[in-house]
């Protein structure tokens, strides 16, 4: 009689097995690519700050000296347009002098100078899909059209604890 109460027990507890300790499927995710149109793209971008060294002088006007008064005799007139017929020099061909320096630079000393740059980093990009706005940051600027995964997996409620369970 103690070996039958014994098998009812245990045939009693291995019937409720099951229904505690089911095993869960997970559902296979379907998954296709498609197009989304974009609405915008933002550039975001990082400032980097940097700091160099350059050289700064006070420049002080330099008097011009003053040019001997030269002149041109008539016979030198006429021996210089007859040259210029002549395919002799032209003073146009005549390298340029260049002129004296008008400034001249004083005091000098270094001084640290601090220049921002900006440079883009990511893109905010706003898009259109199935009639739904959507917004994703991403590395490039994807143009007119955006490549997107659409995945389609079913809805799995989580297990609930039952009123007799923990």
């Amino acid at each position: 009689m103690h070996r039958l109460r014994s098998a009812f027990a245990l045939s009693c507890l291995l019937l409720a097995a099951p229904a505690v300790a089911q095993e869960r499927v997970i559902p296979a995710e379907n998954v296709r690519l498609d197009y989304a149109q974009v609405l915008s793209v933002e550039p975001v971008y990082q400032t980097l700050r940097a700091t160099r060294t350059e050289q700064r002088c006070d420049e002080v006007p330099v008097p011009k000296p003053e040019r001997p008064v030269h002149e041109e005799s008539r016979w030198n007139k006429v021996v210089s347009s007859v040259r210029g017929w002549f395919g002799g020099e032209d003073e146009a061909d005549a390298p340029p002098v260049a002129p004296p320096p008008s400034t001249v630079k004083v005091n000098c000393r270094v001084v640290p100078v601090e220049r921002e740059f900006q440079r883009p980093i990511a893109y905010d990009v706003d898009y259109i899909y199935k009639g739904v706005k959507y917004r994703s940051r991403l590395a490039e600027d994807p143009g007119n059209r955006l490549r997107i995964r659409i995945s389609v997996v079913p809805y799995v409620a989580p297990a609930q604890a039952t009123a007799s369970g923990p």
